[in-house]
């Protein structure tokens, strides 16, 4: 997967520019505000049709216009490709893939896919389960059409049982929607178990063997998929996950009634991170959660390549920085095969330990300086 250019206008601070890039390292140098960020987050656009720090297309278009353009110029499974999205603020969006408008954004797709790092993924470990179902959800969407189809149609009804379960009292009438939508979830979530079991397969031993280099062989990382109640996914395929989660949901009824909460689903799985056969959420230490999460980031990568055989795009956002030279070094010693991206605030701290071309964001605007 390559990038070899881009062309953004009216997408955050940027105005009518276009810029190529090399196939390998791309280091992009600025100050805060500059503009660093927003073109690393225009690239993962393409690839997943979203942000990674806004939930509204509207939050990406400059104050004094009323669209904005991100159009770029890929290689992908071996052929050049176009991809263009067009955001306004008074209507929806847009996509299109080789001047071809796209009827949905799932069309997009795996026809450019990446893996985005950034400083908040350092705490993978440390953070709550909802940190690692996105985690497992941003890449699974990315490999596989269907995930997003089924993540999306997943929350959708969610939020319409969450609705029954808080107004029931004052609306009972809604009580007569409730199994039909039980048996809609679940068959959703049994979906998204059957992709997240697979996923966590994969995960686990890509991300184990990282960190045991990088821990020099003294840090054994395992990584355990868990889903609601005692049911164990593995190798089971939905159909048979789907009565599981039925009975499940049975022996749960009357206390989602009392307490108004959905508490049977997929919204409940987690990746459960031991280091050393102890759980690495409560004992790792500062140094091991952030080792744990490189591994993460750098094992989701190989899992795409591992998919297609190509490796995705790397953005690393302002993570580096966050690193001590140690791990920055592991981290660089990593990506010497396909595109990456490094966004940095010191160029010294970066351009010194790794080949590439150095871009510098000042304003939006862009200079080369080798």
């Amino acid at each position: 997967m390559i990038v070899n250019s881009i062309y953004l206008d009216g997408f955050r601070n940027y105005s009518d520019i276009s810029i190529g890039f090399e196939q390998g390292v791309n280091v992009i140098i600025g100050a805060n505000a500059q503009g660093k960020t927003n073109m690393v987050e225009a690239i993962y656009y393409l690839t997943t049709g979203r942000s990674f720090r806004t939930s509204s297309d509207k939050d990406l278009i400059s104050f004094n216009k009323d669209a904005a353009y991100i159009k770029a110029e890929v290689i992908s499974a071996e052929r050049e490709q176009i991809l263009e999205a067009r955001l306004f603020k008074e209507r929806r969006r847009e996509v299109f893939a080789n001047n071809v408008k796209l009827k949905k954004m799932s069309e997009l797709t795996g026809r450019l896919t990446s893996v985005m790092f950034g400083p908040d993924d350092l705490n993978i470990v440390k953070d709550g389960a909802v940190v690692r179902r996105k985690l497992m959800d941003q890449c699974i969407s990315q490999l596989r059409p269907g995930y997003h189809a089924a993540l999306t149609e997943f929350n959708k009804l969610y939020d319409n049982k969450t609705r029954i379960l808080r107004d029931y009292r004052e609306k009972p009438y809604l009580l007569d929607l409730l199994d039909d939508f039980n048996i809609r979830l679940a068959r959703q979530s049994a979906k998204l178990i059957y992709y997240r079991s697979a996923f966590s397969i994969g995960i686990s031993r890509r991300a184990s063997d990282i960190h045991n280099e990088f821990s020099g062989g003294t840090e054994m990382l395992t990584v355990k998929y868990k889903t609601v109640g005692n049911i164990n996914p593995a190798g089971k395929k939905p159909e048979q996950l789907l009565p599981e989660l039925l009975e499940h949901q049975r022996e749960l009824k009357q206390t989602e009634l009392r307490s108004g909460h959905c508490l049977s689903g997929a919204h409940k799985d987690d990746l459960e991170i031991e280091i050393n056969n102890s759980p690495a959420r409560k004992f790792a230490s500062q140094g091991q959660a952030r080792t744990a999460a490189i591994s993460f980031k750098l094992a989701e990568r190989e899992i795409h390549h591992d998919d297609s055989g190509e490796y995705p795009i790397l953005l690393l956002d302002d993570v580096l920085s966050e690193l001590d030279p140690i791990r920055q070094s592991f981290v660089l010693s990593k990506i010497k095969n396909g595109q990456v991206f490094i966004t940095c605030c010191d160029e010294n701290a970066i351009t010194t330990s790794c080949d590439g071309r150095v871009l510098r964001v000042s304003s939006g605007k862009i200079v080369e300086l080798h």
